[in-house]
């Protein structure tokens, strides 16, 4: 079996399709075919059915996948160790964050690194944090810095950097903003701006409620917080924001609940080997 015919299996079975998979690693769709023929001869056994425009993995290819995986870690892991042997801090830095933690918490560091290490080209992704996740399972960057999740995938190693502590909010001319106190069920059927519910800052928000076996409607779902900050300063609803991004068109609303706080920190595979430049990064950030 050659790593060329394995990693197009993985790609195929990762992005669901033959299409997608041949973008993904810049192949024509005939190529990653041939690919994937070419590794049913070896093994003797179709890897893929395919229902219409969809595919599936046969009972081999479910059994042939793990292994294919581990070997392309083993492959890449031994690239890195190779690469590091130099100790050279250089080479492209392949990494993705959210956009809050882009925006507010990185640039300072991301300038120093820069400055310090002039031979290292950045490769930085800005994705929301449940699609980053995925990102660190498909080995498409070394690490990412995201909202933590309570349960991640058993591969995926994460530490907590920052605690941000988050706020009910509403724009000064809001009617909620002229309340002295604020039950939380007064906000149950009340218009809110909050993130999408597969987010893990929605989740916290949606714990809160349940807690007290209360609805949470959303009427406008949306996923970035500098949006949310936007359509809530100009009276769309209430919402859940950081605290550091409260401004004087924000009014922290006076809500009965403990506060609430969400973990942000960094996301990488567990026995992944990581770059020099990846290194590096990481050691540079303060305590």
């Amino acid at each position: 079996m050659d790593i060329q015919s394995l990693e197009a299996l993985i790609a195929i079975s990762t992005h669901g399709s033959f299409s997608a998979a041949a973008e993904r690693l810049h192949l024509t769709q005939p190529a990653i075919s041939k690919r994937i023929q070419n590794l049913e001869q070896q093994v003797g056994a179709s890897l893929f059915d395919r229902d219409g425009r969809r595919i599936h993995l046969t009972d081999a290819g479910k059994l042939l996948l793990p292994a294919a995986q581990r070997i392309l870690q083993e492959v890449d892991n031994a690239q890195r160790t190779m690469q590091n042997l130099n100790q050279q801090v250089s080479g492209t830095l392949t990494f993705a964050t959210s956009h809050h933690i882009g925006l507010h918490r990185l640039p300072q560091l991301l300038s120093r690194f820069i400055e310090s290490n002039p031979e290292v080209e950045l490769d930085l992704h800005f994705q929301e944090s449940e699609v980053a996740y995925q990102s660190i399972l498909r080995r498409e960057v070394e690490f990412a810095f995201v909202t933590l999740v309570s349960r991640p995938p058993r591969t995926i190693e994460q530490s907590v950097r920052w605690q941000d502590k988050l706020v009910y909010v509403a724009a000064q001319h809001h009617f909620l903003a002229r309340k002295k106190r604020l039950q939380l069920n007064e906000l149950c059927y009340t218009r809110a701006v909050l993130p999408h519910e597969s987010s893990a800052t929605y989740q916290l928000i949606q714990q809160q409620f349940a807690q007290r076996k209360l609805p949470l409607k959303t009427t406008l779902p949306v996923n970035y917080l500098e949006t949310i900050r936007m359509m809530v300063s100009v009276g769309l609803g209430w919402s859940v924001l950081p605290e550091s991004m409260l401004n004087d068109r924000l009014t922290a609303l006076p809500v009965d609940t403990p506060p609430l706080h969400r973990q942000l920190g960094i996301i990488q595979l567990r026995e992944r080997t990581l770059s020099n430049a990846a290194q590096a990064f990481l050691a540079g950030l303060p305590d």
